[in-house]
This record gives structure tokens, sequence and C-alpha cells, in this order.
């Protein structure tokens, strides 16, 4: 009996085990387009423009890919990197459209946000695509701005793996004088207007207050700068504790949010470890953490742990980052002190001791001051976590492993 039931017990343990190994896995759009030399030029500049990392980074999504014919005409007017970035970015599509789904469109017609559109280099709804199914069979595309005309269509299907991502070729890039338009480089870029136009004001205004920490920025972008700016509201709650810092004190602390080198994503998320700052200097190591779980980087100091939650530039040699809090050297803070248990209650209230009244001393101006309350705890969240993502995908590959041999035995 067991013997006719060992084929049926096998396939369903390979399947679970497959099944398992399937959610470990993730997307490459490298290696996807590497199989076709015909598209080796697109492949490259995504690279280069640093958007295959952020596709890699997205789990539903298109890929619209020109050959290398395609890619000639439009590098003729040589573009500048920036300027290509903002081209290539509108060629992806931030859902997932398989060639039988083009063919399957509700009413024909369908409006498909883009990389483009998630930047915030978009103006009003430029980085949008229409896609047509047309009669007989052609799908067309066409962007916003570019007055309902269908100029490029698709052609074939290249990758796919279903709902995850899907890479597809059309017939010529998207015209668009909008994702075309010159781009400043880097350095030609103002660091805190950037950073104010997407969430981060308050913290912009207060680095562009302070002479000596913008200079110190402004100097290192030429050479690669990496910048984490927190988001207005968390900056705004902690303004008080900032103006009680000295004067030094303040430009350390600005210059804590910025390491001296470039770091892309992809770079962040396999280079985890101690990162020194603008501020390091001697003594005085100003350092953080950066760690992954997946997708998800943070950074951590002995005080307290943030959260990257969005990107506002990624153009070598300049990367700018938001985060969710104000991450906090232990330079200039001190983590808060765990909340001791309370003592359990004297057996007779005329036994009890009276409390005695102690003046506490107050802190020098950079001493290490006590962190919000919070913090801690969303440390050790964090961490466990982590461990908990870790040991569910695990223990779902061993219990597919055992589930197979227990009844193959």
């Amino acid at each position: 009996m067991q013997l006719r039931r060992l084929p049926l017990l096998l396939r369903l343990a390979l399947s679970l085990l497959a099944a398992a190994l399937t959610v470990a896995r993730a997307h490459n759009i490298t290696r996807l387009l590497a199989k076709h030399p015909e598209f080796s030029t697109f492949n490259h500049y995504l690279t280069e423009t640093h958007l295959a990392a952020e596709i890699n980074s997205r789990t539903t999504i298109t890929v619209m890919a020109l050959d290398n014919a395609a890619m000639s005409r439009l590098l003729a007017p040589h573009p500048t990197i920036a300027t290509l970035k903002n081209i290539l970015s509108l060629h992806v599509l931030l859902d997932y459209f398989g060639p039988k789904k083009l063919h399957q469109i509700t009413n024909g017609t369908a409006l498909a946000a883009t990389l483009f559109q998630a930047t915030g280099s978009a103006p009003g709804s430029t980085g949008f695509v229409n896609i047509t199914d047309l009669k007989g069979g052609k799908v067309g595309f066409a962007p916003e701005d570019n007055n309902g005309h269908l100029d490029t269509y698709f052609v074939k299907g290249l990758e796919e793996i279903p709902y995850n991502i899907s890479v597809i070729q059309i017939s010529n890039a998207l015209p668009s004088d909008v994702a075309a338009a010159p781009t400043p480089g880097p350095s030609e870029m103002n660091l805190t207007r950037l950073m104010s136009a997407h969430g981060c004001k308050a913290f912009a205004d207060t680095l562009e207050a302070n002479a000596d920490a913008m200079k110190t920025y402004e100097d290192n972008v030429e050479g690669g700068l990496t910048t984490f700016c927190p988001l207005d509201d968390p900056f705004k709650q902690f303004l008080p504790k900032y103006k009680n810092l000295s004067a030094p004190g303040k430009a350390s602390f600005l210059e804590f949010f910025a390491i001296p080198m470039y770091l892309s994503m992809a770079m962040l998320k396999s280079n985890n470890g101690p990162m020194n700052t603008l501020a390091t200097d001697g003594a005085s190591k100003y350092d953080f953490t950066v760690q992954n779980d997946g997708e998800q980087v943070t950074l951590k100091t002995r005080v307290n742990t943030v959260k990257i939650t969005g990107t506002l530039l990624d153009e070598q040699p300049l990367a700018i980052y938001s985060i969710d809090k104000v991450l906090m050297p232990k330079e200039l803070f001190k983590a808060a002190a765990p909340t001791p248990a309370p003592a359990p209650a004297p057996e007779k209230a005329a036994d009890s001791p009276k409390s005695s009244k102690r003046k506490s001393v107050p802190a020098s101006a950079d001493s290490p001051a006590d962190s919000p309350d919070g913090d801690v705890a969303d440390q050790t969240a964090d961490s466990n976590g982590s461990v908990r993502f870790g040991s569910a995908r695990f223990g779902f590959l061993v219990w597919s492993l055992w589930f197979g041999a227990h009844f193959l035995l």
C-alpha cells in the first residue's frame, strides 16, 4: 500500500520544497536580459542608470525593453545619464502586463503608472502610459504627454515570472518631451531644495541654516555622497533636542546624516556593517550600522534604529534617501533606560518606607541625552521581526523535506 502511495507522496513533497524555494527567489532583470544578446545595450544602461536595482527591488513590474537598434536611435542625440534614466524609467510599468494580459485589457485600454512617475520627477500625470489593445492583435503604447498618438507597439514577450515580472519587447522608445528634457547633473542640483520637495523640508531648512554643515555637504558631492534625511513629522518633533546642542554639536549632528561615498540601494543592501559619516573625526566616531532584512534597509546606532523609506535621488556620485525617524548618534544622545518591573506590593502599608526626593542633575549641552521613548522597543521589534521572517522560511523548507522523508521510509 505504501509503495503505491510513494510516487504521489514524493511529488507532493517535491512540490512543497519547490514552493518554499520559490519564496526565497527574487528576479534579476540583468540576468533575464542577458539571455537575449540583442538587448545588451538596453541591459547595460539599466545598470549604468541604477534602474536595474530599482526594478529588482519591486515585485509586480513590467519592463518594456528596446533592442540594440532602437537603443541606437535613442542614444543618437547623446542624452546625459540623468536624462537617459528618466527616459528608461518611463519604460518600466508598476504593474504586471504579460503578453496574455495585454490582449485581454478590460474595455481595450488601460493607464499604467511608471517608475518615472514614482520618482516624483514627472510633473502631473506625464509619468503614466496608455496601453491600448488595437484591432488585428496589435497593442499600442503612448505616454500621457503624447496626446494619445500611438507610435510604439508590442513586439513579443521575452521573459515572464507570472504576476511578478514581465519583460516584453516594444518597437521603439516612448516619445516624451518631459522625460527627454535636459536634466542637471548631481553636482549642479540644490541638495536642500531636492530634500524639501520630497518631504524632508524641516531637515533641509535646518541644514541650510548651518553654514559649516552645509559647506561640508557641498564639498563632498563631487567625490561621492550618500545622504539620509528624516521626514518632516519626526524631525519637527525632534527639533527641541537639536536646539539644546552646542554649535559644534549641531554641525556634527547634521553631518552625521551623510556618508562620504556614493552608495546605491543595491550597494547598501550588499555592504552591511559600520559606516563612517561626514562627522567622523578621530576619536569622535559618529558612525552607524547598515543592515537589511530582505528589501528593508535599516540604520542603527546604540541609541535607536531607523528605516529607509524612499529614494529621492540615485545618480552617481550622489544618493539621497528618506528615513522614517531621526537617527541619533551615541556621541550626543543615550539610549532610554529600560522600564524597570514594578516592585512587589508591601504586605503592610504601615511598613512602606517614605519616598525620598532627589534633584536631577542637568546634562551638559552635548552630553548624551535621553532618546525619545519607544526607540529601544522599536530596535528590539525590528530584530525580532528579522528572526521571525528568516526562521519561518527555513522552517517551511525543513517541514517539506521531513514530510517527504516520513512517507518514503
